[in-house]
């Protein structure tokens, strides 16, 4: 690490203008569990949407210990409605890593941090930095953004050339001294003042210095990824009815939603007869049916969902499916959110609630 111009700028900013009072930064964890926690949720989303899930996630798996001996539904189901559910799926099993390799804390080392699932070179840096107060760098979005107008970057930012430069120009001006503050500084700084549209730059500590400020260029950095058709997909759910009881399928353990709970799917109608002889034993009046339609947007394509409601003759306990598989339960609407399930799938049984 060499001399950083900024970090003199930043860091009597952060003293002032820093946020110090996030829930992960109220207590110290020698175990590093609070910042990797908070962490993982902050990876494509923003603090305001994470503090109430990071604070319930919190009271109910206090620890390494909690997390990692928890069964994986109940974590998707604390999860629900954050998106990205990969991200819970590798918390889960990071936690047993860390409980079965690492005696319930967090390695200080780079490497071994990055060797468990869900754990990146950057979310690596901020948990040495911020948890054990190592030095470390850090590239988030946040910071790619303050990096990319400061020197005025050209180039999407998740092209591989343009990383390199990222992670060059990171290295160069994370200091050896307040290493952690630097880091959070820098973090807070792209998520206040240098924000993605109209950043503030009249209260921005690098204005002095900034390339793209100095140009008047602050609306072109960083550079917007190339544009191309969104792709769109079409799936067909079914709701499968009996009083207030619904039928819902495990999805596979990756993937989309992987590992939640949501109602079974069809490529087609066509194929309805079929599926419904072969896992309910029970047929079914194409004739008879309700659909409807709606879109979910996913951050690389849109889902089209269309959805049809099938009154079941017989209680869904009678179901081979249901009381022979794991992969199949039936629930009254009032208890779905014990279950972690998609979030569009959610909001449409609670309508049918409601």
């Amino acid at each position: 690490m060499t001399d950083s111009w900024i970090a003199p700028l930043l860091l009597p900013w952060f003293e002032r203008q820093g946020r110090k009072d996030l829930p992960w930064q109220l207590q110290r964890d020698p175990a590093g569990y609070r910042v990797w926690l908070s962490e993982i949720m902050l990876q494509q989303t923003q603090v305001a949407t994470v503090i109430p899930y990071f604070e319930r996630f919190l009271a109910r798996f206090p620890d390494f210990g909690a997390l990692a001996s928890a069964n994986l539904d109940e974590v998707l189901s604390l999860w629900a409605g954050l998106g990205y559910y990969a991200r819970a799926r590798n918390l889960h099993a990071c936690a047993r890593q860390v409980m079965d390799i690492h005696d319930g804390s967090l390695p200080h080392d780079l490497d071994q941090l990055m060797l468990l699932p869900g754990i990146g070179r950057s979310t690596a840096g901020a948990i040495l930095s911020l948890a054990f107060d190592r030095n470390a760098v850090i590239l988030d979005g946040n910071v790619k953004r303050v990096l990319c107008r400061a020197f005025r970057v050209p180039g999407w930012s998740g092209n591989a050339a343009v990383q390199k430069k990222l992670w060059s120009l990171a290295q160069q001006q994370t200091p050896e001294v307040d290493c952690a503050k630097y880091n959070q500084a820098m973090m807070d700084l792209g998520a206040t003042l240098c924000g993605r549209s109209k950043p503030d730059c009249q209260r921005c500590p690098l204005q002095q210095n900034c390339e793209a400020y100095a140009h008047n260029e602050q609306g072109l950095y960083p550079q917007s990824r190339p544009k191309k058709q969104r792709p769109e997909r079409h799936t067909w759910m079914l709701v499968h009815r009996f009083g207030n009881e619904v039928l819902l399928q495990k999805r596979p353990p990756t993937g989309i939603w992987g590992g939640l709970w949501s109602l079974p799917e069809l490529d087609s109608l066509e194929g309805l007869s079929d599926w419904q002889l072969d896992n309910l034993g029970v047929a079914v009046d194409l004739a008879d049916l309700e659909s409807n339609r709606l879109r979910h947007q996913f951050s690389h394509f849109d889902l089209f969902i269309s959805t049809v409601t099938i009154d079941m003759p017989q209680p869904f306990s009678k179901l081979a499916c249901v009381y022979e598989s794991d992969t199949f339960i039936c629930l009254p609407l009032e208890r779905l959110a014990e279950y972690g399930m998609p979030a569009p799938v959610a909001r449409l049984l609670a309508d049918m609630g409601q």
